[in-house]
């Protein structure tokens, strides 16, 4: 038996009935921490202690009070910070005041039920999941208030990761067309580089090399470098930026007063230029689509197209598959080299002959 300190709060460490304890006293005063020890000890002496689950004493709430504190506010980039704010408003009107060790499997299923109701898309609602279910694993691992995470216990929702949209050249003049040359230049430099909207406004001129023509991206989730090589096109963006005076820590795309652009204010934009150019359900996201399904299209192969784009997997990639047509014509044509038969290309009016459907004649 004896006291520790764990951080700065002293903590009690105990054996009953052969089973290791170890309670927090909740406080960073030794006296005080002795004296509730002392006071476990004659209880336990006494035969009048009995097990009682940490979780019994603490809401959902107070949960979420050290959860967003001590972990996600320390750990998390800011964004998924501010998401995790977003995603406990809808947690809390529901489990908010339960006790802990309350909260089971079946209402949490319930909760799916009642979100999805609402309107929820699968994501939000798998999102709202994980938050919780992070949280009650601290809580069991680490914090020592439970013995078990009832979030384990429910099954994600389904969530439809193949639905794409990407557009053709003639979309993207439209678009452009539409758009304000501020825009312009934000939409140029997402389609031919694939960064995603936080990627291009968090952009500063410390990040870019003119002279090796690259970028170099700070990745917030996982704390990885990386640095990309920029296609003309997306250096034929930065060049008229470069030649201003700038200092490193300025943004690349900037607001009328020289400073960061909203994201709010760039997608109000970026869909009043969708609807003016008459591009149906068309999100800032379709640009890395744009981006990702253009190099695969003309040849460039999913392991490469997962460097570019940074995806951490190649699971990740492999939506963009299915256009691997070229550059899977490109891998077969070995087998021609090898036997060393020439490679014959159809000319255009005989891949119309191909295209050409065959009509039946049906007699009366």
């Amino acid at each position: 038996m004896g006291l520790y300190k764990r951080g700065t709060v002293w903590w009690m460490s105990f054996t009953h009935q052969g089973q290791q304890f170890r309670r927090s006293t909740e406080t960073e005063d030794k006296k005080l921490a002795q004296r509730i020890f002392d006071k476990l000890k004659g209880e336990i002496a006494e035969g009048k202690w009995f097990e009682k689950p940490v979780g019994d004493d603490y809401t959902f709430k107070d949960l979420m009070d050290k959860y967003m504190t001590e972990y996600s506010s320390l750990n998390k980039a800011p964004k998924s910070h501010e998401r995790d704010k977003g995603l406990r408003k809808n947690l809390e009107p529901v489990f908010g005041d339960m006790i802990l060790t309350e909260i089971t499997p079946l209402q949490i299923s319930d909760y799916k039920v009642k979100r999805r109701m609402e309107g929820a898309a699968p994501r939000t609602v798998n999102y709202e999941l994980t938050l919780m279910g992070h949280a009650f694993n601290l809580a069991v691992r680490e914090w020592e208030w439970l013995n078990d995470n009832p979030v384990n216990k429910v099954q994600k929702e389904k969530v439809n990761n193949l639905i794409e949209r990407w557009l053709t050249l003639e979309e993207e003049q439209k678009l452009k067309k539409a758009s304000q040359k501020w825009l312009q230049e934000i939409i140029i430099f997402a389609i031919n580089t694939g960064l995603r909207q936080s990627e291009i406004l968090d952009l500063k001129w410390s990040q870019v090399d003119m002279d090796r023509q690259t970028i170099t991206i700070f990745e917030q989730k996982n704390k990885s470098v990386d640095t990309l090589p920029l296609s003309q096109t997306a250096l034929n963006v930065l060049l008229p930026k470069s030649e201003n005076p700038h200092s490193e820590n300025d943004h690349v795309f900037q607001n009328t007063c020289g400073k960061r652009i909203l994201a709010s204010n760039l997608i109000r934009a970026f869909q009043e230029a969708a609807k003016k150019s008459g591009i149906r359900k068309l999100r800032f996201h379709d640009l890395r689509h744009t981006f990702a399904t253009r190099l695969v299209q003309n040849g460039v192969d999913l392991l490469t197209l997962q460097k570019l784009g940074r995806w951490k997997e190649v699971k990740m990639v492999m939506r963009y598959a299915h256009h691997c047509t070229e550059s899977l014509r490109t891998g077969i044509e070995v087998m021609d080299r090898i036997q060393g038969k020439p490679i014959t290309n159809l000319s255009q009016s005989q891949k119309n002959r191909a295209r050409k459907p065959v009509l039946k004649l049906v007699s009366a």
